[in-house]
């Protein structure tokens, strides 16, 4: 059983909320990324309230520690349960963020690996393993690893044993939600949701997922 996260990418509030208005029945947490962030402003996480779900703050966090400090305060502020970092720029960088989280009653993730084609041109020879161990050492409420590629996600999932797994793909991208779900604890659908004619027809095709049948 995984929970289904709606990877939010619209960029006009209007439709946004007409979407999750539709969908909300059919989902676990809602991921708000800069698409829609830099459109509305970081405000518009209160018009969400209303649904009862999760918020993600998806904004791939990637600064030095101070920075990156300033940002997750103004991510838990908003009112997020939790937040997306990379891991990329090392342990004092992500241990910026996870203490932040910490301190709000937040979570946080770091990406280890990302799901689209151009990734494995750095996320290979152990450089997304060595990831998850730093964001296990950190205290990391869990990773970011790939729908599209569940061999590699299996890999780390050895890596961060019983700590969450949120794994993005699922549809326009090509990850095999079924096959996914068997390995993580989110998956993360955006385009093949809010793209979709009836965004809470689409959303329910994945009920079978959340349900662990």
């Amino acid at each position: 059983m995984a929970e289904l996260i709606l990877a939010l990418d619209a960029t006009e509030k209007k439709q946004a909320l007409k979407i999750v208005k539709a969908a909300a029945p059919h989902l676990d947490a809602i991921k708000l990324g800069y698409p829609l962030i830099l459109s509305c402003g970081l405000e518009i996480a209160e018009e969400f309230e209303k649904f009862d779900l999760p918020l993600i703050a998806d904004f791939k966090v990637a600064d030095i520690p101070n920075t990156n400090r300033l940002i997750a305060e103004q991510v838990f502020d908003a009112c997020f349960a939790s937040l997306i970092c990379h891991g990329f720029t090392g342990k004092d960088s992500v241990q910026a963020c996870v203490d932040v989280a910490a301190d709000y009653g937040g979570a946080c993730f770091v990406v280890a690996e990302m799901s689209h084609p151009g990734a494995t041109l750095f996320f290979h020879g152990g450089a997304a393993e060595k990831i998850a161990e730093m964001a296990m050492e950190c205290g990391a409420d869990g990773i970011i690893a790939p729908a599209t590629r569940p061999e590699r996600t299996k890999a780390l999932r050895k890596i961060v044993g019983r700590r969450k797994i949120l794994s993005p793909g699922v549809g326009a991208q090509g990850g095999d939600a079924h096959v996914v779900a068997k390995i993580v604890d989110g998956i993360i659908v955006g385009r093949a949701i809010y793209e979709a004619e009836d965004p809470a027809a689409a959303a329910e095709t994945f009920a079978h997922i959340r349900s662990g049948k």
